[in-house]
């Protein structure tokens, strides 16, 4: 702790200053007061100075009790991060903005300017479309994983190669067919669509020696099938639509369950097709 008349010479100093007026001390009092403004503070008068105006005082922050860190001139300054940059959806989410934005703009005011500009942009986007459908194309043409042609082709002599391997598979299930399945036939004597469909599951059936049970809904008779039966709510037993005719249902006798394979009108070799996939094809195997 510095002397009491040390002390005293600083207040007075101090208290000088705040007046903005002369003070008039002593030689032996102004000596002392010199010595100690030239001379360099040491760090243990500075920490007695920090202790005695932040911890005895309390004056707070606003006296600078807590020292701002000086930079360390060595360390380098940090460089500033790079902007993250934009995403493919927003980039394309802006270009399509724009698009909209310029057509709208040559709708509403078309100047030879927004013409033409609305015009030189969509040409841009169709070349960048352009060369992503070329590029699509090359890397199916060389990736045979990519290439679902090769699944279902879609050319003249690949479809019909296609079609005639498709057929003979097909063929060779219905062969089978009848050992686990028969046809339920509901029609009525007042449906024209079942005077078109009859003699179709009459042929199918008759191909592939499947057994048909025709079932008449109105009770009339079919010259299809003479040996038809009267509904008496099967169809309702079987869980399906009641008031729709003509209509094809495959019943499986080792589980003992309907297959629903149609209702309407439809041609001898898509009635094939569709107890073909529906007996053989599991969901998602062929499509």
């Amino acid at each position: 702790m510095p002397a009491p008349a040390s002390k005293a010479a600083w207040w007075l100093l101090a208290a000088c200053a705040i007046a903005n007026s002369v003070c008039q001390l002593s030689p032996a009092t102004a000596q002392s007061v010199a010595s100690r403004t030239d001379a360099p503070p040491s760090a243990q008068s500075a920490e007695r100075q920090d202790s005695f105006y932040c911890e005895e005082r309390r004056l707070g922050y606003w006296f600078y009790c807590e020292r701002p860190k000086t930079p360390d001139q060595n360390s380098p300054s940090p460089s500033p991060s790079p902007a993250p940059a934009a995403s493919a959806t927003s980039q394309l989410d802006a270009i399509t903005a724009t698009l909209r934005e310029l057509k709208a703009k040559a709708i509403l005011e078309p100047t030879p300017a927004n013409v033409t500009a609305y015009i030189r942009f969509q040409r841009a986007q169709l070349d960048r479309a352009s060369l992503f459908s070329d590029v699509w194309q090359r890397a199916i043409w060389q990736d045979p994983e990519l290439d679902y042609t090769l699944q279902r082709p879609v050319s003249t002599l690949g479809k019909r190669q296609w079609q005639d391997s498709r057929s003979a598979e097909r063929n060779a299930a219905m062969a089978q067919l009848s050992e686990r399945y028969g046809l339920f036939y509901f029609f009525a004597q007042s449906c024209g669509a079942c005077e078109v469909m009859s003699p179709i599951v009459q042929s199918v059936a008759s191909t592939w020696h499947i057994a048909v049970r025709a079932i008449s809904t109105d009770g009339g008779p079919s010259r299809h099938f003479p040996n038809y039966t009267v509904e008496t709510n099967q169809r309702s037993r079987m869980g399906l639509e009641p008031k729709i005719t003509p209509a094809v249902v495959l019943w499986d006798a080792r589980t003992g369950r309907p297959i629903p394979i149609g209702y309407g009108v439809m041609s001898a070799d898509e009635l094939q097709d569709r107890i073909y996939l529906l007996t053989s094809k599991e969901a998602g195997r062929d499509y």
